[in-house]
């Protein structure tokens, strides 16, 4: 059966009513974020199959049964990789079914990690071997801490150095999506800043091996609800499986989280994976009831004497800095930004 190839760069109107149309007769869901989609209609227009270039990942993937065994999804897929390219974007990833994971090896995409009803893939056999090889090596009892820092605050800084005193070397990943208030440059800076007087911490980036729950997509997922859980399990099985061996580490450490419901459980599902891996969960018990929440609220208030209490110097430094930015105003009350404040 042949088939009609149309784009659409970012897809509204009667174009993004075809895509959730099909996806909900493929029994699929359509959660935003398409930025270019590639159509494959009969000659009267009828959608017979969809994919979308969402950032770096490769969303929404469906072909009509009509089209099985015809390429529907590698001409799909073939377009969506040369926009990605056209844009910079050399690094791709898909989140599919366990089902349809040969299929898409035979289109050049490579497992990373598997949960329950979802494989994870890039588009290089290499990709995380080369971001393994990258990273610094330490020695001795090793650990390991994965944050946002959005921004890094005086719990932060207190979860960090404890962690410390209880290895050889401890590994810090600032992760590196830019889904937060703050970008990661900033985040990684604030970091780098605050824990300087730790010896034995090796910062990292975590490169596009740390799963968030703003990059994993549900669409695919009959039970919603179950989502969630298979996030948390397609990251922490790759840190497991993969991250944790390459350094060493044989220790996570983690703060506890009073206030939020999705991070305690994130908490908890690695208090039952990781140990299978060989890794040993310590939870810290949170200092002060500081939370970097607590910051970006103190922000929007202006309460610049609570965002003292709550962050680093350092942090602080650089919050100044973006307000002064932003506003022209020092927080401080001097106009212009004064460097004595």
């Amino acid at each position: 059966m042949s088939f009609i190839i149309s784009e659409a760069a970012d897809p509204r109107g009667p174009q993004l009513e075809k895509l959730v149309s099909f996806l909900e007769k493929m029994g699929l869901r359509y959660e935003g974020g398409a930025e270019h989609t590639v159509f494959l209609t009969d000659e009267d227009g009828g959608v017979l199959g969809t994919g979308s270039l969402c950032g770096s990942v490769l969303k929404y993937i469906a072909v009509d049964d009509s089209l099985q065994g015809e390429g529907g999804a590698a001409a799909i897929v073939s377009r969506l990789v040369s926009r990605a390219y056209m844009l910079g974007r050399k690094k791709l990833f898909l989140f599919t079914k366990p089902q349809n994971e040969y299929m898409f090896r035979s289109l050049g995409f490579f497992p990373l990690a598997e949960a329950r009803g979802a494989v994870y893939m890039e588009n290089s056999r290499r990709g995380l071997a080369d971001y393994l090889d990258s990273l610094e090596k330490g020695e001795g009892v090793q650990g390991a801490i994965v944050a946002n820092c959005n921004p890094f605050t005086n719990g932060h800084k207190y979860l960090m150095e404890t962690a410390a005193e209880l290895v050889d070397t401890l590994h810090v990943f600032v992760v590196s999506e830019d889904a937060s208030e703050f970008p990661f440059g900033l985040r990684y800076e604030m970091v780098k800043r605050g824990t300087a007087h730790i010896k034995n911490l090796i910062l990292h980036q975590s490169g596009d091996y740390m799963i968030s729950h703003s990059t994993f997509p549900t669409y695919f997922i009959k039970d919603a609800a179950k989502a969630k859980d298979v996030n948390v399990e397609l990251d922490l099985t790759l840190f497991g499986k993969r991250i944790a061996p390459a350094l060493d580490i044989k220790k996570r450490f983690v703060g506890t989280e009073p206030f939020c419901e999705v991070t305690n459980a994130y908490n908890e599902a690695m208090k039952r994976m990781l140990p299978a891996f060989g890794i040993e969960v310590i939870e810290i018990e949170r200092k002060d009831g500081i939370s970097a929440s607590k910051v970006r609220e103190a922000m929007k208030n202006g309460d610049t004497n609570l965002i003292k209490r709550l962050v680093p110097a350092s942090t602080y430094d650089i919050i100044r800095g973006m307000i002064v930015v932003k506003t022209g105003a020092d927080p401080c009350g001097n106009a212009p930004y004064d460097e004595n404040c």
